[in-house]
């Protein structure tokens, strides 16, 4: 009863952001402004051609239409309220505000992890059984291997935010983040957080450590067969259509597990610069990589190019 009295007279938290930096705010506002506009631009076609296109109406590209929709709702359930926080000089949030923000992001990011997983395993199915590709990947299984990831993130999502959002905070409400970044909140309890930092070590072996062997098993599979191919041209074209996806998955991946690889329970001494240097990676892993996956996908994809070209010149855009 006494947790509860005292998570409940906390009525919200607020957000340092860079605060303690104030002449980088108007830089990055700036900065992340053009790339928030280019995210929306550029996944917002990949979903539109993605749906409008019938010649894309296959399981590589409903899973790239997938990753683009969820690249839009991850920087949406965070961009705003770090543009807001550049802007405002106190910046707070409610407690129940916090709890949704953390959900989202939490739960688009895990539901990307293994996204990324099963994209990997429709390229090996491509690479090393073509033969057997169109059964194996029929529209029975990709839609349900696409509504799993979303179910799985979300599960995950609950669980993580339901341990945090249920401790204890006895008066330090200052989150030394943009956003209610998980670790950064639960800082600041007053309770033994032994548990969550269990919990958040499993959710990694399962959405991040499990994600990557499967990536990698599958890559060696696919290199393996590729490498067998006779011709020089053959290679290249095995190997390009895997490229995108492995190029993804190296951007995201590095930077997810660099940042949550070992969540720590307390602060380390001198950890300024670390909590600095922290923001800046979610920044990286939050913003720039939701804006390169669909130049990554479309600049060397001739499907994708046709399909754009295709919407434009049918005039399907309304200005």
């Amino acid at each position: 009863m006494e947790s509860a009295n005292q998570t409940a007279s906390v009525t919200e938290f607020i957000l340092l952001g860079l605060s303690a930096h104030l002449k980088l705010e108007k830089t990055f506002f700036v900065l992340i402004l053009l790339t928030y506009l280019l995210i929306l631009l550029g996944n917002g076609v990949l979903v539109l051609v993605t749906v409008s296109d019938s010649r894309l109406h296959t399981p590589m590209y409903f899973f790239l239409g997938n990753l683009s929709f969820l690249d839009i709702c991850y920087t949406t359930s965070s961009v705003p309220l770090i543009l807001d926080s550049f802007l405002t000089p106190r910046k707070t949030i409610s407690f129940s505000g916090c709890a949704v923000q953390m959900f989202l992001s939490f739960a688009m990011g895990a539901t990307e992890c293994v996204l990324l997983g099963m994209m990997a395993f429709d390229r090996y199915v491509a690479i090393c059984n073509p033969l057997r590709y169109p059964m194996v990947m029929s529209k029975a299984a990709y839609v349900p291997m696409a509504a799993g990831s979303w179910a799985a993130g979300s599960a995950a999502s609950m669980v993580q935010t339901s341990l945090a959002m249920r401790l204890p905070f006895c008066g330090d409400n200052v989150i030394n983040h943009f956003t209610c970044e998980i670790l950064a909140v639960l800082k600041l309890a007053c309770a033994d957080i032994s548990i969550n930092v269990i919990s958040m070590g499993v959710t990694n072996v399962i959405f991040l450590g499990v994600p990557v062997l499967f990536i990698l098993v599958s890559y060696i599979f696919i290199l393996t067969t590729i490498l067998r191919i006779p011709s020089a041209e053959g290679r290249k074209k095995a190997f390009s259509t895997c490229s995108a996806h492995l190029t993804v998955v190296v951007v995201f991946y590095g930077t997810i597990l660099f940042m949550y690889g070992k969540p720590k329970s307390k602060d380390p001494l001198g950890a300024d610069k670390q909590d600095l240097a922290d923001k800046l990676i979610s920044l990286f892993y939050g913003v720039l990589t939701p804006m390169l996956n669909p130049i990554i996908y479309s600049l060397r994809n001739k499907d994708v190019k046709a399909a754009v070209r295709n919407l434009v010149s049918e005039k399907h855009f309304t200005w």
